[in-house]
């Protein structure tokens, strides 16, 4: 729970920091009606989503070597996902905690999320499970995959 409060207090701190940077115009004389549509935006620039914790497993691998091949799989369909625009966001959480990472899926229904996490190897063996949850967030996400490869100089 305390995890849910950081990403929805971080969000907030975003969306008032962004309102901050442009109080000279108003919403009106920003507002890109074509971008909003393409990005799915209502009329407040937001969107449903559908948020995954991912926790460690009952089937955590041993060996290193099936643990790496798992992993590299893993992070294959999380590429994947995000080419065919299903996945807006996805990263890992620092430590070694029962809490390993989150996404947050570009779909409009749980189900449709949980279908999607079916698809995962690290699901498939065990070594993960998730947490589902619907999510109203910035429409802006649609960005990040846009641009991340632009910012990182080796690919993971």
């Amino acid at each position: 729970m305390k995890n849910i409060l950081l990403v929805f207090a971080l969000a907030s701190t975003l969306v008032l920091y962004a309102q901050d940077q442009d109080n000279s115009a108003t919403s009106s004389e920003s507002f890109n009606e074509q971008l909003a549509k393409e990005m799915g935006a209502d009329d407040y620039g937001m969107r449903k989503y559908v948020m995954a914790f991912l926790k460690k497993g009952p089937n955590r691998p041993t060996d290193k070597e099936k643990a790496a091949k798992l992993q590299a799989a893993h992070m294959e369909n999380i590429g994947r996902l995000a080419k065919e625009g299903k996945l807006a966001l996805a990263g890992p959480f620092f430590g070694d905690g029962e809490l390993r990472g989150i996404y947050i899926f570009n779909v409009e229904s749980v189900e449709e999320a949980k279908a999607l996490t079916e698809t995962d190897p690290a699901i498939k063996a065990g070594s993960l499970v998730m947490e589902l949850h619907p999510w109203y967030g910035s429409a802006a996400l649609g960005f990040v995959n846009k641009y991340h490869d632009k910012l990182s100089k080796k690919k993971i």
